[in-house]
């Protein structure tokens, strides 16, 4: 077991010198072109490393620097609890949502519904083959939504990878009706323009709006045509989910050309992704807001009117952050956490060479009030253990932690595994507790780690690309009166207000 007092979570030097030259640079001046690579559905590349930085990973893990391959450990406040492998579908594993005693994983291959009923002992209710990358989800009454970003033979859960400049190509949103678990039911589907990389909820009483995020438009693309500023809004009618549409397409970005009017990236912003779209969006719909992490930028929006939602304000940091990919709100809704997903998920960006700024959280306190709210700059966040070479590791996916008066959170980090750190105050930000795996492999950078890592109701979840479902048990006088605050439903890009 690693403590946090221990030095050596904080002072490890692995890869220095070879990342300096190569990896770096390469950072610095390539943005990512998905969250994690894109396979066509299938497993993930492998990437050899160095004979020397193969042997230097060696000798870390032989002196203790960091954790052998596939070791695990934590800090003394956590349990792992267990671990439910992969099953039916060995794809990547990718998104989480929750809803009473379930837990629902998304994967490359399809999703997963599992019975978490007992935290202990996690079981399958029913495994779903559907393909079609990433198969973000979410979760809303009796029905379930999965996004389909990978170019389609056509919108059935039996298609087959097709190019995205075929005309008859399909990719968008499904929706399924999960009345009986362990049989869910394909309802509907709604093709959207450049697919769905993810998608955020904000639900009404007799209708579901969902605002999906895409990218990388390209005009040998005859459904996802730049300059692509903006996103699609589908409206579900809970009644009637099979006329699911399309029903807006507000532009965020306004500018003249194809270019639309957000970050022009490179060569403008060296080593920043131009944005083309948005990756990810969080509303908070009991304050009427969202913020979205939009590629080369990060925006502040009002959701009064869900059809169409208004951007507030605008912000870019063209020094430390290449790729703007998720964003959450404290309950206070005075503050955004946003993430920058360095090297697109696929890269080992959490050692020295590239410190503590670049591949982190970035916190943004907001300022004003009404339409005049203003996003400023506090800090930034990073894990403070530096990671194998051979380890892909980058800020990704993470969830509140509900204590009044606090601001927790829970954030995976891929193969540098679960971060539980407190945010209270904006400009000095510290980790409380962790756990993680030593790397996959200690001669070839393989992705893998946890994808999301949330807070439901007593328990930490992760998804791991690779390893399976893991349950965490958190147990600290700062985190423990969470445990007091249960919901129904989560679905962490649409945060609910946890004390009403």
């Amino acid at each position: 077991m690693t403590l946090l007092n221990d030095p050596r979570t904080r002072h490890r030097r692995l890869g220095v010198a070879a990342v300096a030259a190569g990896l770096l640079a390469a950072l610095l001046t390539a943005g990512p072109a998905a969250a994690t690579p894109d396979p066509g559905d299938g497993p993930a590349a492998r990437e050899k490393v160095s004979r020397s930085d193969a042997a230097e990973v060696k000798a870390a893990v032989a002196s203790g620097e960091i954790p052998g391959q596939d070791e695990i450990v934590h800090s003394d406040n956590v349990q792992h609890l267990t671990n439910i492998p992969k099953d039916a579908l060995s794809g990547i594993n990718s998104d989480l949502a929750f809803q009473g005693k379930y837990a629902f994983a998304g994967n490359y291959d399809g999703f997963r519904i599992l019975d978490i009923s007992n935290p202990k002992a996690p079981k399958t209710v029913s495994q779903v083959l559907c393909p079609g990358s990433q198969n973000d989800i979410s979760v809303s009454g009796n029905l379930l939504f999965l996004s389909t970003d990978s170019s389609r033979s056509d919108d059935s859960c039996n298609s087959t990878t097709q190019p995205a400049t075929e005309k008859s190509s399909w990719e968008g949103m499904k929706v399924f009706d999960i009345t009986d678990k362990a049989n869910p039911k394909y309802v509907a589907a709604v093709e959207t323009a450049c697919g769905s990389h993810t998608h955020s909820l904000v639900p009404e009483r007799k209708n579901v709006y969902i605002y999906v995020s895409s990218y990388s438009p390209s005009a040998t693309f005859p459904d996802c045509q730049p300059p692509h500023d903006g996103i699609s809004v589908i409206k579900v009618p809970r009644h009637a989910p099979e006329k699911a549409a399309v029903v807006n397409f507000p532009v965020l970005f306004p500018g003249e050309g194809a270019d639309g009017g957000g970050n022009p990236g490179s060569p403008t912003n060296p080593g920043v992704s131009k944005t083309t779209g948005c990756h990810d969006i969080t509303v908070l719909p009991s304050k009427d807001l969202a913020a979205g992490a939009c590629m080369g930028d990060g925006i502040l929006f009002s959701i009064k009117d869900p059809e169409h939602p208004k951007v507030i304000d605008q912000v870019e940091d063209n020094v430390n952050f290449a790729f703007w990919h998720s964003a959450t709100f404290n309950q206070k809704a005075d503050k955004v956490v946003f993430t920058d997903e360095l090297g697109g998920g696929g890269a080992a960006t959490c050692n020295a060479a590239i410190g503590p700024n670049r591949g982190a959280d970035g916190i943004y306190d907001i300022v004003g009030k009404g339409d005049r709210r203003k996003l400023v700059f506090r800090s930034y966040y990073k894990i403070p253990r530096h990671q194998a070479d051979t380890e892909n590791c980058v800020a990704h996916n993470g969830s509140l932690i509900p204590v009044k008066g606090k601001d927790l959170m829970v954030q995976a980090w891929y193969q540098g595994g679960v971060s539980v750190w407190d945010f209270t105050d904006s400009v000095h930000p510290k980790e409380i507790a962790y756990f993680e795996r030593g790397p996959l492999s200690t001669d070839t950078l393989q992705v893998g780690g946890s994808w999301s890592a949330y807070y439901y109701n007593g328990y930490i979840y992760s998804n791991d690309i690779a390893k399976g479902f893991d349950v965490l048990k958190l147990s600290d006088r700062r985190t423990d009166p969470a445990k007091r605050v249960h919901l129904r439903e989560l679905n962490v890009q649409t945060q609910p207000d946890y004390f009403d």
